[in-house]
């Protein structure tokens, strides 16, 4: 790295020269390219190490005082450091929020609990589901044509009143009229399999 031309492209970019910043980040490439390489961060790429050390030299060069004429000295080591930093803060936020901080209380295992999808459910999901599949097949072809429309393909009841061309009241007459049967048939197909106590 030539530090004569590095301090001059230093001074230009301070000033608000462009080329000449993209020059001085020229220079500090590959210097950027093997710290990242060489760097692990838990959570971070190669690409996120070198962005930051990109943002370290950018803000070294903020901060510079010209007058001390040291512009390379003072970024190496501020690009290091910023590495340097992020290493340690990745490492202290995964000792404190990281799975070696978990520790099961009852309230923990609660809410564990509580997320978790059982088999029963799964079960009783699919029995629903197939229960209002039987119920949907005894439609008419409009009420069909309804309930994919507005619940399946989630388009609204006035998109349904238009691509129909029906008026909107007697669209949504429709769609009350198709939640009562089909409640009305799974009311039923309920009653018919819940075994007595």
């Amino acid at each position: 790295m030539n530090f004569v031309k590095v301090e001059n492209l230093a001074l230009l970019s301070k000033n608000g020269d462009m080329k000449a910043k993209e020059e001085l980040a020229e220079e500090f490439k590959p210097f950027i390219l093997n710290l990242s390489k060489k760097s692990f961060i838990h959570g971070f790429d190669f690409e996120d190490i070198k962005n930051e050390c990109y943002n370290s030299l950018f803000n070294c060069l903020r901060h510079y005082t010209p007058d001390k004429h040291r512009f390379v000295a003072y970024a190496t080591i501020s690009i290091k450091n910023s590495v340097g930093l992020l290493i340690r803060s990745t490492n202290k936020r995964n000792n404190m929020d990281g799975a070696a901080s978990l520790i099961l209380n009852d309230n923990l295992e609660n809410i564990l609990s509580y997320d978790m999808e059982f088999v029963e459910d799964k079960i009783i999901k699919r029995i629903t589901n197939s229960k209002l599949k039987k119920a949907i097949n005894t439609l008419s072809c409009d009420e069909k044509e309804l309930v994919d429309y507005v619940f399946f393909k989630k388009h609204t009841l006035m998109q349904f009143s238009i691509y129909k061309n029906l008026s909107y009241s007697k669209v949504v007459n429709m769609k009350n009229n198709i939640l009562r049967k089909l409640k009305r048939i799974l009311n039923t197909e309920i009653s018919l399999t819940s075994f007595p106590n």
